[in-house]
């Protein structure tokens, strides 16, 4: 068993360096439910097999210790030393290879526990949601609120609310499902969406949008235009730079892109039943539906709702909208 745990320690530290590195493309989703399978294993094992037999092995010293005694007491010999308490400890001892697998399943049973079913942490990656969410923001991602789904495969088994305009979702990335990404939900089922010469329309109804004071972004060190947009019951800021285009430059050929009508002043599109449109805060720096289309429900990984940490700015901890 000493080999066969080498090798699996080995095999899964080899996939972390090789996702590390850059030289596979990683599944943490998979890696932990494939750890949990493991290590539960082993803890099974560990409870039924290898502790009954050192716990047999214990009881075989302790009888051999008192035949021994017993032995010895008939030829005359009434001091005996014998403490085997060392002995029975290290029997007893759960050996390097049950310490790494059996002993870590109950806390990586619960890491897996909450992180697929209640709230996954992410980090902030980019800056496609600022001034909502900037990059190096830890935030966690309530993963029961659209409904409860089933590790690495994502699979639905509970209804939840359905996604509003507003949202702040983390989906899996169409074109790389491997990927999650973060934007906010601007089209449901059905809506017809346009996004011409940088204004919002929903339906034919232009979104309510009001002029703020200018966002300073620290990065590049400039000011940017920034607004207050009111998608549902929610308001959000937003961003808009005047030397960027209107028009959509480099989109993709995607599922559902017949729905789409591109031109210099932006572009229109009719969401699909089962799909959504999204875009991110930063409108001019955010890679979204306009350029790699809808996103299918089934791509729903949960709706982002805090920031608990940003080294960075200890002020940014707390909800966002």
């Amino acid at each position: 068993m000493q080999a066969l745990t080498s090798l699996v320690l080995l095999a899964f530290a080899a996939y972390a360096g090789g996702w590390y590195f850059g030289k596979i493309e990683g599944n943490f989703a998979l890696l932990l439910f494939s750890a949990t399978m493991v290590t539960g294993l082993y803890w099974l094992a560990e409870r039924f097999v290898f502790l009954p037999q050192r716990r047999r092995a214990v009881l075989e010293l302790d009888a051999t210790t008192a035949r021994r005694r017993a032995e010895l007491e008939k030829l005359g010999v009434k001091q005996v030393d014998d403490d085997v308490s060392q002995a029975r400890s290290q029997l007893l001892a759960q050996p390097w290879w049950l310490d790494w697998t059996a002993g870590l399943f109950p806390v990586i049973l619960a890491v897996f526990f909450l992180r697929s079913f209640l709230y996954e942490p992410f980090k902030i990656p980019s800056g496609s949601m600022i001034p909502t969410l900037l990059v190096g923001d830890l935030i966690l991602v309530n993963k029961y609120h659209y409904g409860l789904r089933l590790p690495v495969i994502n699979k639905k088994i509970t209804d939840g609310a359905a996604p509003q305009r507003g949202d702040v979702m983390v989906f899996r990335y169409p074109p790389r499902p491997s990927l999650d990404y973060i934007k906010r939900v601007v089209g449901l089922p059905g809506d017809e969406v346009s996004y011409l010469n940088k204004r919002l329309r929903i339906n034919g109804k232009d979104v309510d949008t009001t002029v703020m004071a200018q966002f300073f972004d620290e990065d590049r060190m400039r000011y940017t235009n920034q607004f207050e947009e009111k998608l549902g019951d929610r308001a959000h800021r937003l961003l808009n730079h005047d030397d960027r285009p209107a028009y959509v430059e480099g989109a993709e050929q995607f599922p559902n892109r017949e729905n789409c009508r591109y031109s210099v002043e932006g572009v229109v599109c009719k969401v699909p039943a089962g799909h959504f449109f999204m875009m991110g805060d930063n409108r001019d720096n955010s890679l979204d539906s306009r350029f790699w289309g809808f996103v299918p429900e089934k791509n729903i990984v949960g709706r982002a709702v805090f920031v608990w940490m940003n080294f960075g700015d200890l002020k940014r901890i707390g909800p966002f909208n």
